[in-house]
């Protein structure tokens, strides 16, 4: 906190930007994986290559291992199928059995007649491998304390989506590339070719070529999807891992390409913090308070909110993020609450439960002055305070203190279904396996709150854990449609362990749990297909609108018969795999 109230100052006086140097420890350029300890394909299994190096299409639903031979369809030409304004995905896969110097890979034009989709709309990245780890010895969740990262069963998996553009390759290894292709809204619909080249120094160049079909279908911006995206941001990891002062020109510079990310897959909220480790340092970087809360000599209160305006108008005008601002927490996991005290020059703790008088008077003195300075900045109504899996009690408790406070505060909860404090709650998201009462959900709606559902480290499927199934992400926001919930919540997006490029396994909770783009910035297999079904819950969500409006029964009744069944019920009385049921419900997307 005493560096809070420095920097609070100097922001005042102006702020210095540091240029970032890259250490082994945290590398943003190139990087050398681990080593993978884990049986795999001998020297003798890849001399029965039929050629020293090979390129074929892979599928995006496969993670495939480093060390093993490849298995790989034979695809003469990939055909692919987009709206206008979609981004869609495909995956090649180079394997070899020398070492291959300089590889690169380039992405020609996408040509229809006259009417092109520029290779600049088209980029390739290598697939890097990261260290994974598994489930729970139970196999039925990824949460508990992991202090001990041998007593899991490790192994690399590919995950990252890199952007160096050239990369050496070990003999003997497989090296997936990733294609993202963001189709243009201003094309004409078509059949659009183009081609993928892979190039080396010392090897002679390969070629794929590939289709997308572009329909005559047009996707919006993701700002404007229906879906209430709300994955958690964490600044400190960002400060930390880049090497830069918290809060500096250099630190927002850092966080601008990463927290843009989120926007172009439609986040819908701001994550702050309004008070010290609100979740009691879970995470490698832990959440300071973004408001300094000063006890003057004379008991009075007073607040310093530079910190918290800096982020919000950052994440609202240079990143575009600027629908909700959600303020965590009045509940924290450990009940002890900082502020600076001026008589003692130290920063002190209130230890307090919700409804006890001490409890009362930090918060409510507060939540007053924040109210005040909320509606200055033209704030108010988009903001909430926030909290996250806290019992039923203490958050009536705290209800109570809001509203006494100022009514019009809106309150959110990331938890377990309370009736009894349902209807206070503008946003609620309840866990994976829970559901609102139709009725309920309906007058929600009525009173224009949000309600969507969350998952974490607790559930075994779905998930997007680094060893998780690709489609498993696409998987859970299909979930959030069929349920009926409003949209996603998920408690990290860029918590980063110490080395995040190299090894996503946690002292706590499975590997992945805690992020799912890295630093760089970086996307991930998993963050993309995430971005996929996200795309395809606004063509539901369109196609429902236009099918209805029309009077095409028979094609919306299947539709909402395939989107039906992504529940837990649906999908065990299906038979289907969770790959192949997105790979159902994305086709039947592309044909209505």
């Amino acid at each position: 906190m005493k560096h809070t109230l420095i920097f609070s100052l100097l922001f005042l006086c102006g702020t210095t930007s540091f240029a970032r140097q890259q250490t082994d420890d945290s590398p943003l350029g190139a990087y050398e994986e681990l080593t993978d300890t884990r049986a795999h394909d001998g020297r003798e299994v890849w001399e029965r290559m039929s050629a020293p190096v090979r390129l074929g299409w892979g599928s995006t639903d496969i993670r495939y291992a480093k060390q093993d031979l490849p298995t790989v369809e034979k695809i003469g030409r990939l055909r692919l199928k987009a709206w206008k304004g979609e981004r869609i995905h495909a995956q090649a896969v180079l394997w070899t059995r020398e070492a291959l110097k300089e590889v690169k890979v380039t992405v020609s034009e996408l040509r229809n007649g006259s009417s092109v989709i520029p290779s600049e709309d088209v980029t390739p990245h290598f697939v890097r491998y990261v260290m994974t780890d598994e489930l729970n010895k139970d196999g039925k969740g990824g949460c508990g304390h992991r202090p001990n990262k041998t007593d899991w069963d490790s192994s690399l998996v590919a995950d990252v989506l890199d952007i160096n553009k050239v990369l050496d390759i070990e003999a003997c290894t497989t090296r997936p590339i990733w294609l993202s292709l963001r189709v243009p809204t201003d094309v004409r619909a078509g059949r659009y070719r183009g081609t993928l080249t892979v190039s080396g120094a010392n090897f002679k160049p390969l070629s794929l070529p590939f289709e997308v079909e572009v329909l005559a279908r047009t996707l919006p911006e993701p700002k404007k999807w229906a879906f209430h995206l709300d994955l958690w941001q964490n600044p400190y990891a960002v400060a930390r891992y880049y090497q830069v002062p918290l809060w500096s020109r250099a630190h927002f510079d850092a966080m601008l390409p990463l927290m843009r990310m989120l926007a172009d897959a439609g986040q819908r909220a701001i994550t702050t913090s309004i008070m010290y480790k609100p979740w009691n340092g879970q995470t490698e970087d832990h959440f300071d308070s973004m408001i300094t809360r000063i006890k003057r000599i004379d008991g009075t209160w007073s607040y310093d909110y530079t910190v918290f305006d800096k982020w919000v108008e950052f994440m609202m005008n240079e990143v575009g993020i600027d629908e909700m601002i959600n303020c965590y927490t009045m509940i924290p996991w450990d009940l002890r609450f900082d502020y600076y005290d001026q008589a003692t020059n130290r920063v002190q703790f209130v230890e307090a439960k919700p409804g006890d008088a001490a409890y009362t008077e930090y918060w409510g003195v507060f939540l007053k002055d924040f109210a005040r300075h909320l509606r200055e900045k033209g704030w108010f109504e988009k903001t909430a305070i926030s909290m996250d899996e806290r019992p039923m009690e203490a958050m009536r408790e705290a209800i109570k203190l809001i509203r006494e406070t100022d009514p019009e505060f809106k309150i959110t909860l990331a938890g377990n279904y309370h009736p009894e404090i349902e209807s206070d709650l503008y946003y609620l998201s309840i866990p994976y396996g829970q559901q609102f009462p139709k009725e309920v959900k309906a007058e929600r709606e009525r009173r224009g709150q949000i309600s969507t559902v969350y998952t974490c480290c607790t559930e075994a499927f779905p998930n997007t854990f680094t060893f998780s199934a690709p489609a498993e992400a696409a998987w859970t926001v299909f979930h959030a449609v069929a349920g009926g919930y409003d949209g996603y919540l998920r408690w990290a997006v860029n918590s980063w362990t110490t080395d995040p490029l190299r090894d996503s396994r946690f002292r706590s909770w499975a590997a992945g749990d805690t992020y799912s783009i890295y630093p760089g910035p970086r996307s991930s297999i998993r963050f993309e297909r995430l971005v996929e079904g996200l795309q395809d819950c606004e063509k539901i969500a369109r196609l429902r609108a236009e099918l209805g409006a029309r009077g095409a029964t028979e094609k919306l009744d299947k539709l909402n018969r395939t989107v039906a069944k992504f529940t837990p019920e649906g999908l065990a009385a299906s038979g289907q795999s969770a790959t192949e049921m997105v790979a159902e419900l994305h086709a039947l997307l592309n044909t209505l």
